[in-house]
């Protein structure tokens, strides 16, 4: 659950939130600190990286069901 904000905090009326932590940013931005956006970065590397292993890997599946079938 987020902190709740005291009354004297002052929130920016027209804002979005930082993709990485949450935190209110200005409406055109995407990240709070280039630290949240170093982050966000190599979170997407990462996730790339997962989706070329599994295609790389069903890929391969695929083929060797598919030579299985015409040696056996």
């Amino acid at each position: 659950m987020a902190p709740r904000l005291c009354p004297d905090d002052k929130m920016p009326e027209d804002h979005k939130h930082c993709v990485v932590c949450g935190k209110a940013v200005e409406p055109d931005k995407f990240f709070c600190s280039p630290s949240c956006e170093d982050i966000f970065k190599k979170q997407q590397k990462r996730v790339a990286r997962s989706r070329l292993i599994m295609m790389v890997l069903i890929i391969a599946l695929f083929v060797s069901i598919i030579a299985s079938s015409f040696i056996g």
